[in-house]
């Protein structure tokens, strides 16, 4: 019951992190560039908080992989902040999640992993439910450069959990590359950012950082080491459900027939294909 409960309350961090950054940037009307920095600062000093305080050696920060991490977790990033001026935050879930699951998926065919087929046709409904969801047309049609932005970053966060899987020690990877993304979305905030820090949203960017990602990145590194690899895979399809019921209850926004659709086209196919058995 408690692994359920720990497992059960990460899911719902990382489900937050979308309602937090469609509320930061739609709703208190922040730069998104501006949103990023602040929470990648505030991501880095809680999880390098958690860093100081344990009974570790502090893990190394400038190393290749921690510089191709940081690379990945700012284009996830600046594409999830860009990503919800126009998307509503459990279709921009849904989109994320759909990608990361498709991207993780064509890696494996990649490294020649065997792929039993019930899990090529997970991943065919998979696709069929994001193509259903991108379709341009009607008034329902998903915002192109929203949904670009949303596509970039599930690509980017697919590459950053790959880097990760050869990772031994989690909380201290995270945490460097945090802190090196640090510098990244800075520049992005310079370049393309406004300046201007509305007190609402700048809150929401600090708990978004440092609450929902840091604190709820570190839960899901104490969860992982206890579950199955398909259960660890198969809790992450509940982020986009939560997102969405968070959506519709807390932001108001529509829960349409083709996201409807579309959601239960990409959560059936991957649940299909993270059910088989090699």
């Amino acid at each position: 019951m408690q692994l359920f409960l720990l497992c059960a309350l990460t899911m719902t961090a990382f489900a937050a992190n979308s309602i937090l950054n469609r509320l930061g940037v739609a709703i208190y009307g922040m730069d998104p560039m501006d949103f990023a920095a602040v929470r990648v600062v505030a991501g880095a000093a809680m999880l390098w908080l958690l860093v100081s305080v344990r009974q570790a050696t502090r893990p190394p920060v400038f190393v290749a992989a921690r510089v191709t991490g940081a690379v990945a977790l700012g284009v996830y990033m600046i594409g999830f902040s860009w990503a919800y001026i126009t998307l509503d935050a459990g279709l921009g879930a849904l989109i994320l999640f759909g990608v990361l699951q498709v991207v993780v998926f064509g890696w494996a065919v990649w490294e020649g992993q065997i792929i039993p087929p019930q899990r090529w046709l997970g991943a065919g409904i998979a696709l069929v439910g994001l193509c259903v969801l991108l379709w341009p047309g009607g008034q329902a049609a998903v915002p192109f450069l929203g949904a670009a932005a949303m596509v970039i970053a599930g690509t980017a966060w697919a590459v950053y959990t790959l880097l990760g899987r050869a990772s031994p020690d989690a909380l201290g990877a995270t945490a460097g590359n945090f802190l090196l993304c640090v510098p990244l979305t800075g520049i992005a905030m310079l370049v393309a950012g406004q300046g201007v820090f509305p007190l609402m949203g700048t809150l929401t960017a600090i708990v978004a950082g440092a609450v929902t990602s840091g604190l709820g990145y570190a839960l899901w590194y104490r969860v992982l080491p206890q579950l199955p690899t398909t259960l660890a895979g198969i809790a992450q399809l509940s982020v986009p459900v939560i997102a969405v019921l968070a959506g519709v209850l807390l932001l108001g926004e529509p829960l349409t027939t083709r996201l409807l659709l579309a959601g239960v086209l990409v959560l059936g196919g991957i649940g299909l294909s993270l059910t088989a058995r090699s």
